[in-house]
């Protein structure tokens, strides 16, 4: 600031001598001096003066100003750290042969289809007794216009006048006396003027009234028919064929008592007796 001072009080020093000024009073010789002008027009001082004013503030300005910043230098990324895996890949496990291939293949084919056979089998095998709960005296009664979708169980005994679609299971006596579409399981059956499509399985006995059709196996341990009956008859006692009776299929039994007028149509075979038939046609050789 002092330098651009000094710089103005000399530039105006200077204008001052080159303007025409009066006779020099402190002369001694009294001679008058020759001014020349060497400027054609008369200069303005303060509009030169406001020049140097605004270049002062420039300059000030310019030294007042910050210096840019150096762009910081970028920052480098770590290097990314490998996995475990990657140091120490998974051991690749080794391939089979071809035969091996087949063997597993084929086991779990085989495993697979008895699954879905067992399955099948369990679907249509019929309700089960709960033989673990003691029976109970109460009977349940299906009365008539009654119709059940569905599955049946019960701890005691049924009455059935109804219909029902589906499977019936009871630990006590099963009547049916209306229609019953599927397999039965009981203790005790007994059917009047009932229509029954499906498997009837007993414990005990098997009562087959007059009237009453049946499309299906029975299982028991003793029978009883005075209807129709278009299956087989598996009985592990005897089996009395009433007169009236109707039968479709095979008897198997321990014995059969077959009244005059019953239609049978198949085989007879009292296979659960105690009586050794082959050991009554040996021959005396063959002893």
């Amino acid at each position: 600031m002092g330098f651009f001072k000094d710089f103005k009080d000399d530039f105006s020093q200077a204008v001052n001598e080159l303007m025409p000024g009066e006779d020099n009073p402190a002369g001694g010789s009294g001679e008058e001096e020759l001014v020349v002008n060497t400027l054609e027009n008369e200069v303005d001082v303060a509009s030169e003066l406001s020049k140097l004013d605004g270049l002062l503030e420039q300059v000030t300005s310019q030294a007042a100003m910050p210096e840019p910043e150096k762009p910081a230098a970028p920052v480098q990324s770590p290097a990314p750290v490998q996995s475990v895996s990657a140091v120490n890949p998974a051991p690749v496990p080794a391939k089979k042969e071809p035969e091996e291939e087949e063997k597993e293949d084929s086991v779990t084919a085989n495993t697979m289809r008895k699954a879905q056979e067992e399955k099948k089998m369990a679907d249509n095998v019929a309700p089960v007794m709960n033989e673990e709960k003691v029976i109970s005296d109460e009977v349940s009664v299906i009365t008539e216009g009654t119709v059940i979708k569905g599955d049946v169980i019960s701890n005691g005994s049924l009455d059935i006048r109804g219909e029902i679609q589906g499977n019936v299971g009871c630990n006590g006596k099963l009547v049916v006396t209306g229609t019953v579409t599927g397999d039965s399981n009981s203790s005790e059956f007994f059917a009047d003027a009932a229509k029954i499509e499906g498997e009837v399985v007993s414990t005990g006995t098997v009562k087959i009234g007059l009237g009453s059709v049946i499309i299906g196996n029975v299982t028991s341990t003793s029978a009883v028919v005075a209807g129709a009956i278009k299956g087989d008859i598996d009985v592990q006692g005897p089996v009395v064929v009433d007169t009236s009776a109707v039968v479709m299929g095979n008897i198997k039994s321990r014995s059969v008592q077959i009244n005059n007028g019953a239609v049978i149509e198949g085989f007879c075979s009292q296979c659960y007796s105690d009586v050794d038939v082959k050991s009554l046609f040996e021959t005396r050789e063959e002893k």
